[in-house]
């Protein structure tokens, strides 16, 4: 175990060590999440829900009946509303 002291920043940003991103594989933008354990934080990457989220899609398709062709109809139209959310 490592101990790396950080200062908190102006509006409690704080600077993760290019040692600790470089050893995490994360970067700028990337999504952390801090959990607060008593009077420790715990700061990690954000898992990724991809196998979670494609077994979950895979039973509502199954269970509503809907296909493949279902899903990518609506796709460019979603993809638009999330790009314009991302903006404001």
């Amino acid at each position: 175990m490592q101990q790396f002291p950080i200062l908190l920043g102006q509006g409690g940003e704080i600077t993760i060590p290019q040692l600790l991103q470089d050893a995490l594989k994360v970067d700028r933008g990337d999504m952390l999440v801090l959990l607060q354990i008593g009077n420790l934080i715990v700061l990690a990457p954000k898992q990724p829900q991809a196998p979670k989220l494609i077994d979950r899609i895979a039973t509502i398709m199954e269970n509503e009946n809907v296909g493949l062709n279902d899903l990518l109809s609506g796709l460019e139209a979603e993809r638009e509303a999330i790009w314009r959310e991302k903006q404001s």
